[in-house]
């Protein structure tokens, strides 16, 4: 009888073998599963680039209010006859420097 018994355990840990560590087994459909929901919320996040930058692209055939405030930011142009005044940012002040000892 206890023959029997140990055989059956072997042939049940033979036939559980592959479903848990084989080719096709829950170990491996778990690490796909966590694999494709990473995938996912990479797409997701390039989805949303890809639409910002279809905005920008539409927004920049259809008229010149896009192409001029480009010009003006990143590249510092100004229109014909237009005056440009740059006011400087104040510089935070810091501690107090003290005076030099006269010698």
């Amino acid at each position: 009888m206890r023959w029997l018994t140990l055989v059956l355990v072997a042939l049940l840990v033979l036939l559980q073998y592959p479903l848990w560590l084989g080719k096709g087994g829950w170990l491996k459909v778990w690490d796909y599963d966590r694999q494709l929901a990473q995938q996912k919320d990479a797409n997701r996040q390039l989805e949303t680039r890809n639409g910002g930058l279809d905005a920008e692209v539409r927004d920049l055939k259809q008229g010149y209010e896009a192409i001029e405030e480009r010009a003006r930011f990143e590249l510092g142009m100004i229109k014909q006859d237009e005056v440009f005044v740059q006011v400087p940012e104040p510089v935070a002040a810091s501690r107090p420097v003290p005076p030099r000892p006269a010698r």
